[in-house]
């Protein structure tokens, strides 16, 4: 006989089906909920009872009334004593509720996990791996053809590659030095500037130095002549 059956007094023999996990935990809150009911009312009596006890041992000192009193004690420890034991049979009855929750979501989990694992083989039923490699190959394949159709159209054919750099580079100087010329030679003017004409008559000529020097001579004695 399964644990739920002993539990529960289900099985009905031994061909008899046990409750479900769902069926077990629904009745262990139930359980749950009697057992909780029944804690509020014990602490209900409790306080009942120690009320009696105080009313009777406290004022009166007659022989009837404390024994009220003494027979409210006893009957508060016996429900402190069930209070007690429906402690501990809840703490069980939780304990196994949690178990079963546990179990429960377990079963659903692996049972969702077979689920996925039917419709993936399901999936990959019509699938050859060897169909997937050649596959794969050929999209490789294709993907290079295309980059390298890429890099070819994109090439620039016939503009320049047939001539020498180091020409072209020679030929710029040569163009540089002739713009340099040309703004040099805008800077010192244009050529053909119009001189003035040679004058066509003779220069005067200049009087000999000697007779310069006869000239000063005569000036000198002059000079000293009239001194005397």
């Amino acid at each position: 006989m399964s644990l739920f059956a002993k539990i529960f007094g289900g099985g009905g023999g031994k061909g008899g089906k046990g409750p479900s996990p769902q069926e077990a935990i629904q009745k262990l809150r139930e359980t749950e909920e009697m057992l909780t009911k029944k804690q509020e009312f014990l602490e209900k009596k409790i306080e009942q009872e120690l009320q009696i006890a105080k009313k009777n041992g406290t004022k009166n000192k007659r022989v009837s009334v404390s024994s009220a009193a003494l027979q409210a004690l006893k009957r508060k420890k016996r429900y402190e004593k069930q209070l007690t034991q429906i402690d501990g049979t809840l703490s069980t009855i939780e304990f196994q509720r949690e178990a079963l929750e546990n179990a429960n979501t377990n079963t659903e989990v692996l049972k969702n996990m077979g689920f996925a694992a039917k419709a993936m083989k399901s999936a990959h039923e019509n699938m050859d791996i060897d169909k997937v490699d050649d596959l794969m190959q050929d999209i490789t394949e294709q993907q290079e053809l295309a980059q390298e159709i890429s890099d070819a159209i994109s090439k620039p054919v016939g503009f320049g590659e047939e001539f020498d750099e180091d020409e072209l580079l020679a030929e710029l100087d040569e163009l540089e030095q002739e713009e340099l010329d040309k703004n040099l030679l805008e800077i010192g003017g244009p050529e053909n500037v119009p001189l003035p004409n040679v004058p066509s008559t003779s220069l005067p000529s200049r009087p000999a130095r000697k007779e310069e020097d006869e000239d000063d001579m005569e000036d000198l004695q002059r000079w000293a002549m009239e001194a005397m």
